[in-house]
């Protein structure tokens, strides 16, 4: 009975052993602001408020969801799994903060294997305003014009920032050949194109129409 028993025990081991491997790959899973971390502490050592600040000058929640608590949580994160480390610096840590951190050389290789994934090249945006324009037939009349006024303003706006910003970099980095250049770059053609679509749209306006064949999901 005991030898039954142990057996037993012994197989439940090599059985949760898969799961439980399986939960620490769930909870290391790189996120966006995890990669972003590993890349900018792979620049030189920061204290968390430093790498906050730079962050912010480089207008990161432009092209990247992260919050200032999740800068933090990264850190810690990142930290236990041995992706970065502290290191000495000769910048003073601002209140309780002791610790820089920096890019060890297992987080650098963790980075380079999640730039590898193909879902960075295979997945397509859904930007808000593209479901407000499959919807707005229930729209309120008027209402589709004005929002496309909104939308004009708003892209205006926006593409003097990123030109503003483009001229920043380029004088920061010193050359047109550098990766932030390439992304602001892009976001500003992007932004000029849908300008131009939008003058489009204003001029086929006069010639909305429902469909001619509403009943065609039923064919």
């Amino acid at each position: 009975m005991r030898k039954d028993n142990a057996e037993t025990l012994r197989t439940q081991r090599y059985a949760e052993k898969p799961r439980r491997h399986l939960r620490t790959i769930r909870r290391l899973a790189l996120t966006t602001p995890d990669l972003v971390l590993l890349s900018l502490l792979a620049e030189r050592p920061m204290h968390g408020y430093q790498a906050n600040l730079e962050l912010e000058r480089r207008e990161i929640r432009d092209w990247a969801g992260i919050s200032r608590p999740q800068v933090y949580y990264s850190l810690e994160k990142l930290a236990r799994a041995g992706l970065i480390r502290a290191s000495e610096t000769d910048e003073p840590a601002a209140g309780p903060e002791r610790s820089a951190y920096q890019t060890t050389a297992k987080g650098r290789a963790a980075l380079a294997d999640a730039l590898e994934r193909k879902e960075w090249t295979t997945q397509r945006e859904r930007p808000p305003f593209l479901t407000w324009i499959a919807l707005s037939w229930q729209a309120r009349a008027g209402v589709f014009q004005s929002q496309l006024e909104w939308r004009r303003k708003f892209l205006e706006k926006e593409l003097l920032r990123e030109k503003e910003s483009l001229r920043s970099i380029l004088e920061e980095v010193g050359h047109p050949h550098h990766e932030a250049v390439w992304m602001v770059s892009l976001m500003i053609e992007q932004f000029q194109v849908e300008l131009r679509w939008l003058k489009k749209l204003q001029r086929e306006l006069k010639h909305r129409a429902p469909a001619n064949r509403p009943d065609y999901a039923q064919c």
